[in-house]
């Protein structure tokens, strides 16, 4: 079967069997009868703006078809190297699972090597930090600019939100472990170190890291909640995420700091699945655990941020 011959069964899966094919492509190409018959028989071929058209139009995967299993085609998000560039990312990412929002089971898995960033987003102080951290890494100069004099505009704010607005309504599972606030607490330090961020800005920093904290704890003790925290001893988490739905998966695999490959392939999604769900089965899920195994993992994430607020008033202390 050739790679036109494919891509038309897959259509064919996705339509009634009342809805005529040849109809339907002339539809969507907007091309003629006469054009869309000869497609169909494959007197003539696809183009290849063709295809992804319809591909995308019909959610088929091009690596189920075209591929032998052994490769991926991947979606990759845009570099970041200014505010603009920021604020496509917000877009970009929010677009890319607006899809999953208000679909009935939809689930995801996060596998939290830092604080996931649906925690830093929404306007507070650190969210700010978060960007101006995120933009002085990527920038590839080195900000000299403090961050009291950071601002950022309305529309990066907004897209965040829409980001925020579909982690809030799906099922969120999230695997933490012990180091998983470790580089929030690292950035602080440091830009409080090189002058950059000002002690009252790094309290409140730090003050909105226990809040976090607070929050999640809140969220995963409460009974029926959508909000799932489990705690892993053992693995080296990555930030992988899977947005999982009955119809439809996405994994968004990192490669750089916010920079992720993005594939639907449905084995892909699959394989990813199961070892979210085998990283679950053999972590401690604090949902369900007793107040005092909860409490201890908390508890000693906040004495971390203690140990740092000790650290940057002792220094200043010192005159350093």
């Amino acid at each position: 079967m050739d790679n036109q011959e494919l891509l038309l069964k897959a259509i064919r899966q996705k339509l009634e069997k009342s809805v005529s094919l040849i109809e339907e492509i002339a539809e969507r190409l907007s091309i003629s009868y006469d054009a869309a018959h000869r497609r169909v028989s494959q007197k003539s071929k696809f183009s290849i703006e063709e295809t992804i058209t319809l591909c995308r139009h019909y959610s088929i995967s091009m690596d189920a078809l075209f591929s032998d299993g052994k490769k991926v085609i991947v979606e990759k998000t845009a570099e970041i190297r200014s505010m603009a560039d920021m604020e496509a990312y917000f877009r970009h990412s929010a677009e890319n699972i607006s899809s999953f929002l208000n679909v009935p089971d939809a689930k995801m898995y996060y596998s939290a090597k830092d604080i996931p960033l649906f925690h830093t987003i929404g306007g507070t102080l650190l969210s700010k930090f978060k960007l101006y951290v995120w933009l002085n890494l990527l920038s590839g100069t080195q900000n000299q600019d403090t961050f009291e004099n950071f601002t950022i505009n309305n529309a990066l704010l907004e897209h965040s939100t829409k980001l925020k607005a579909v982690y809030e309504n799906v099922e969120v599972n999230e695997v933490w472990n012990d180091t998983t606030i470790n580089s929030s607490l690292q950035q602080i330090y440091y830009f409080f170190q090189s002058g950059l961020l000002s002690l009252t800005n790094a309290q409140l920093l730090c003050a909105d890291l226990k809040t976090i904290l607070q929050t999640a704890e809140d969220r995963c003790s409460k009974e029926g909640s959508r909000f799932h925290l489990y705690y892993n001893e053992l693995l080296i988490l990555n930030n992988n995420v899977l947005l999982s739905a009955p119809q439809k998966q996405s994994l968004f695999v990192p490669y750089t700091m916010l920079g992720y490959f993005i594939t639907n392939d449905a084995a892909t999604c699959g394989n990813a699945l199961d070892f979210f769900k085998h990283q679950v089965k053999n972590s401690k899920s604090l949902n369900q655990s007793g107040t005092r195994d909860r409490k201890l993992f908390f508890n000693k994430a906040h004495q971390k941020i203690d140990f740092y607020i000790q650290k940057i008033n002792s220094e200043l202390d010192l005159g350093f």
